[in-house]
């Protein structure tokens, strides 16, 4: 390869690549922040159900709640399950009622996580819009399921970040 065929190259890959790889590591950095804080926000809202539940070993549970949340799709059902078979297993007269409440709080938390938090923190670090936040995983879960779901906020993320350096 002559030296002006390897100027031309070395040119090609500093400039766009480069920065094509800054924008996309910066969108997934932001990414994994809204990540992050999301799970610590869900877990705090366990703790907090969990407590007014006097569900045995509610920070241990909330702790799980908010690790889980890393785990997409399938994260918040493992998330319930501890919380469920410690409070069905505790002792007292109102134990099922207390099951149906931890439940509940797993519906509400759900909910809200997916419809509310998620959504306004992914807006806020990546500057991905709600719409597009709330309808990606819909959209892709169904043009590729399940790996749909799974890619969506990543790739919203970048897909975002570029359409904002342009």
């Amino acid at each position: 390869m002559s030296r002006l065929e390897r100027r031309c190259v070395m040119d090609l890959m500093d400039r766009p690549i480069g920065a094509s790889f800054r924008t996309a590591g910066g969108a997934l950095a932001g990414w994994w922040r809204a990540v992050t804080l999301d799970a610590l926000i869900v877990g705090v809202l366990w703790l907090i159900g969990l407590e007014i539940l006097r569900v045995p070993w509610a920070p241990f549970w909330a702790l799980l709640g908010g690790v889980f949340q890393f785990v997409p799709g399938i994260g918040g059902m493992l998330a319930v399950a501890g919380p469920a078979i410690a409070t069905a297993l505790s002792d007292g007269g109102d134990t099922l009622f207390r099951l149906c409440m931890v439940l509940g709080l797993y519906g509400v938390i759900a909910i809200l996580e997916g419809l509310v938090i998620s959504p306004y923190i992914l807006h806020r670090t990546t500057l991905v819009p709600w719409w597009a936040s709330f309808l990606g995983p819909i959209l892709l879960g169904i043009i590729i399921p399940p790996w749909g779901v799974l890619i969506a906020p990543p790739l919203l993320a970048v897909v975002f970040a570029f359409r904002r350096r342009e």
